[in-house]
């Protein structure tokens, strides 16, 4: 980052004052008091920098007045110090202006997470952030950079208990459209009190997709980064993934079922066998499930908060093995149909009562983030040329999407260097 220049960095208040309020957080949202990054690159625009960003903050002004929770900050509950709740109170968001001399064709594959996109947040963290108080993080950072060539790189850095990927995609979509000076596509609703747990709390079902913190046992293959060498990306293309789907074949027939599935039964036997689990072990894949149009009420349009819900998918490492990938896709559509109202609502209790986690031992997520649409929305700076995740947290397998002129998908994960062979092995095989 020795290039990397700070030009400008400010705090963005909404344009015009808003209603002091808190905002209850769900327990789904208090599992997510973490940040996430990501960037956008974009080629170089029409419009020169100066002018992007003067854009970009009269853009975020507006936005704010109708995310005003997005501008405040996170506070002990008035009835409840023991959790946490936002309170709007317009502190403000962190935005920054910076040029670097690196340039789009030195940063080679843009598709996967890697070192040098650090650049991109560089300004995104303050200085003295170990020791803040919770109250003074801001529960957003957006940098704007300038590259060597001329082109953009758009990244933000939020809190995630504040939105969801569905959410962000809509704030996002929202704050193109500003930017371009039309008006808003969809206004947020940031009331999560539908996802309050029951009083009393009521558990109907055993809740493999989380651990309790007490329980919480690290399985060095899984999520330790300290032996990974690097983030691989592997791709799929799209006759591979019909290859994939085409073996879910059951007596004959092939099994109904969508490429996230197959894909998804698919590399959890992968990285399973790769990584070296013993046949006892039971492994289980996570996966975010939009539980918006599951539960009762439906959420209302233009839900901003966390509604994504971990759907899992559990055998032993020795069914993995000996298993056809009709039964495995089986298993992940089990998951992901298991997760209705009554479901969701035990969840929240068992969060309610158990302060959990979700399951880290045996366990990695994978996250389909291509089907976000990150990438779709267009600025005045132009449109994005591809979004990913700015590093890989461990535990996590990410699903991009395909370049443009290619299709597919691209799996991004982490492994040593002799397991990453086998896995890849073992995704073309068949």
């Amino acid at each position: 980052m020795e290039n990397l220049k700070l030009v400008k960095k400010t705090v963005v208040h909404p344009e015009k004052p808003t209603r002091r309020r808190r905002i209850f957080l769900s327990n789904i949202d208090l599992g997510l008091i973490a940040y996430q990054e990501s960037v956008s690159f974009f080629d170089p625009p029409q419009i020169n920098f100066v002018e992007a960003c003067e854009k970009l903050n009269r853009a975020l002004e507006r936005l704010f007045v109708h995310y005003d929770f997005f501008a405040g900050r996170l506070v002990p509950s008035l009835g409840d110090g023991q959790r946490l709740e936002i309170e709007c109170n317009g502190a403000g968001v962190v935005v920054v202006a910076a040029e670097t001399e690196t340039k789009l064709s030195q940063l080679g594959d843009l598709m996967a997470p890697k070192p040098d996109f650090k650049q991109f947040t560089g300004f995104l963290n303050e200085a003295n952030e170990e020791e803040m108080e919770i109250k003074d993080m801001p529960l957003l950072f957006i940098q704007l950079t300038q590259l060597g060539c001329g082109g953009v790189a758009f990244a933000s850095r939020y809190n995630h208990c504040v939105l969801d990927g569905v959410a962000v995609r809509e704030f996002q979509a929202n704050m193109a459209a500003l930017t371009l000076g039309k008006d808003m596509m969809l206004i947020p609703n940031p009331d999560r009190t539908m996802f309050r747990a029951r009083n009393p709390p009521l558990i109907n079902h055993p809740h493999h997709e989380y651990s309790k913190p007490i329980q919480c046992k690290s399985n060095a293959t899984f999520v330790q980064p300290s032996i990974y060498d690097r983030t691989h990306l592997i791709h799929l293309p799209p006759h591979r993934i019909a290859n994939i789907k085409k073996a879910t074949m059951r007596d004959g027939k092939k099994l109904n079922c969508t490429t996230f599935q197959a894909v998804a039964a698919k590399i959890w036997k992968a990285r399973s066998v790769a990584s070296g689990m013993e046949d006892e072990r039971i492994s289980t894949m996570l996966f975010p499930v939009d539980c918006r149009k599951r539960v009762v009420p439906q959420a209302p349009i233009g839900f901003s908060g966390n509604a994504l819900i971990p759907g899992f998918a559990r055998v032993s490492v020795k069914e993995l093995k000996e298993e056809e990938d009709y039964v495995l896709v089986e298993k992940v559509k089990e998951g992901l149909e298991r997760l209705d109202d009554e479901y969701v609502r035990s969840s929240i209790d068992w969060l309610e009562v158990n302060k959990g986690v979700p399951c880290r031992e045996d366990s990695f997520s994978l996250v389909a983030w291509w089907r976000l649409g990150l990438e779709e929305d267009e600025f005045v700076w132009g449109k994005s040329k591809c979004n990913t995740p700015v590093s890989l947290k461990p535990g996590l397998v990410y699903l991009l999407p395909g370049l443009t002129d290619e299709g597919g998908l691209n799996i991004c994960l982490e492994l040593p260097n002799d397991q990453i062979r086998e896995f890849h092995r073992l995704m073309m095989e068949g």
